[in-house]
């Protein structure tokens, strides 16, 4: 069993290209490291928009568990150090396989 949670941002003007890049050379290091799968990454350019999906193995317990200690990491705090404020809006969820719920 694994649980997914989908991560939508709606990024300030202006910083979508410098969200992008900063993404692709962080998120697929420290995200896996710390036991997360990325499941996909996805932008919009035109409205600002970036969506994405990590999963980890077990429940959302077990999830939520595992994010916390990702929370709380150097990796992280090293990744995130000196960045500016590039997420005007968070909508973050965990999501069913709609394909494969009964």
């Amino acid at each position: 069993m694994k649980t997914i949670q989908l991560r939508r941002y709606t990024l300030v003007e202006g910083e979508y290209d410098a969200f992008v890049a900063w993404w692709k050379g962080c998120m697929p290091r420290v995200r896996p490291a710390a036991g997360f799968t990325i499941e996909f990454a996805y932008g919009l350019p035109e409205t600002s928009e970036f969506v994405w999906a990590v999963s980890a193995e077990g429940d959302e317990e077990a999830f939520l568990a595992l994010e916390k200690e990702y929370m709380a990491s150097d990796a992280r705090a090293e990744v995130f150090a000196g960045v500016p404020q590039r997420v005007a809006e968070y909508n973050i969820r965990f999501v069913e396989d709609a394909a494969r719920a009964s």
